[in-house]
């Protein structure tokens, strides 16, 4: 059972770009990922370009078998199996991005990974 997680990137007019991720996604692994791997706007952005996700790597990685993934790297929908309709997801700001309704949400804002249980009902620093 996965435990589904969305990834945010905020942008300088408020809007923010989002991709699901269904493995692993609580604050431990993929917040912990997030943090140490993707933290600058850049690395970011890159990561949303992918579209949703099934594994978040240390890496983006490369094309790769979607059956025998390569252990570190992002496991993609859209790169990986081909699948159309899995690119990131556009919200007016991170009020609208919230509505997803993930597990967790996470939200890269000003330099800072930002996240959001199920039950909290906003972003706290982690």
């Amino acid at each position: 059972m996965g435990t589904r997680s969305r990834i945010g990137l905020e942008f300088p007019d408020g809007h923010v770009e989002s991709i699901y991720c269904h493995w692993d996604g609580y604050p431990e692994h993929n917040g912990r990922i997030l943090q140490s791997c993707y933290n600058d706007f850049s690395s970011v952005y890159q990561l949303i370009q992918l579209g949703d996700l099934s594994i978040l790597g240390e890496s983006i990685g490369e094309k790769q078998d979607f059956n025998r993934p390569t252990e570190g790297w992002c496991l993609s929908y859209a790169r990986d199996r081909g699948e159309s309709d899995v690119h990131a997801q556009h919200h007016l700001s991170w009020v609208d991005y919230l509505k997803t309704g993930e597990e967790y949400n996470y939200l890269f804002r000003n330099g800072v990974w930002l996240v959001s249980g199920c039950y909290t009902g906003g972003f706290e620093e982690f």
